[in-house]
């Protein structure tokens, strides 16, 4: 299936498009392209909000995109490693068995699937301003990413206690 239709799947049902992606079995090549193009999707949608602040402040578009590009496309992936790893151990914690990598995979891909609302926050900052209508969508965004990634975590621990890993 395609990226966008994963996607669109996902709006109806995260924890099937997860448990698909697990039985397919370990791709930490796949992982990685999920998490890389996630960061992507949001260093894209801070590219409407920098070209405002640019043109309202004087300021360097170069200079506001270019630590933007660092921080999501360098630092972010390792953090959101790390952050996987947290919830492994919490999963743990608690005596599952769900893969680490099933547990990351439910992250990343949580990022990649949010991502329409992540650039429609975008163009809402960039075109309308901080406010209660980016405020909106950005909560919406954040409720709809959180979902993803329980469900899709949920549904890894699922996956891993079903076939006694």
């Amino acid at each position: 299936m395609s990226v966008v239709m994963d996607i669109l799947a996902t709006y109806r049902g995260p924890a099937q498009v997860l448990r698909r992606f697990a039985a397919a079995g370990q791709r930490e090549d796949r992982a990685i392209a999920i998490l890389m193009a996630g960061c992507a999707m949001v260093f894209v949608s801070d590219w409407p909000a920098a070209a405002r602040q640019a043109h309202l402040g004087g300021q360097d578009i170069g200079l506001l995109l270019g630590g933007t590009l660092f921080a999501w496309l360098f630092v972010m992936p390792l953090v959101l490693y790390a952050l996987a790893f947290l919830v492994w151990g919490g999963f743990r914690a608690l005596r599952s068995k769900a893969r680490p990598w099933a547990l990351r995979l439910a992250l990343f891909w949580a990022l990649l699937a949010a991502s329409p609302l992540m650039l429609l926050s975008g163009l809402v900052r960039g075109f309308i301003g901080e406010g209660a209508p980016q405020m909106i969508v950005g909560g919406l965004w954040f409720v709809v990413f959180m979902w993803f990634w329980i469900s899709g975590s949920l549904a890894a621990a699922q996956e891993s206690a079903s076939h006694g890993d």
